[in-house]
């Protein structure tokens, strides 16, 4: 039940953030449904890749290099989902804190925890 709940406030997110039109576009609600789970799987399986092979620069930067980290993952997930659309990695990086902010405020709102 929770990870339903989880997955319906990511899709949530992705879609008020493209509200805002910040260089983030969906088409319909059921292509941000897709984009919060292609976008949950590309967390899970490519995230940490790209965290160990960046962390130098992620160590030299004091961690700040995680913001590029999760607008490269939100971009990867544009080119992967059709009707989601990322115009460059400067909007991805701006729609990524975004969605994890609304995110962070929805699941407190709802009361989902992990």
């Amino acid at each position: 039940m929770k990870f339903f709940a989880r997955w319906l406030i990511s899709a949530l997110s992705i879609y008020i953030i493209a509200g805002l039109s910040i260089g983030v576009s969906v088409t319909s609600f059921k292509s941000t449904l897709v984009a919060a789970a292609i976008l949950g799987i590309v967390n899970t399986i490519i995230k940490p890749i790209l965290v160990i092979l960046t962390l130098p620069i992620n160590i030299m930067t004091l961690g700040l290099f995680t913001f590029i980290i999760n607008g490269i993952t939100l971009k990867i997930t544009s080119s992967i989902v059709g009707g989601f659309d990322v115009k460059n990695i400067f909007a991805a990086v701006v729609a990524s804190v975004l969605i994890g902010a609304v995110n962070l405020i929805l699941t407190s709102l709802v009361g989902v925890k992990k």
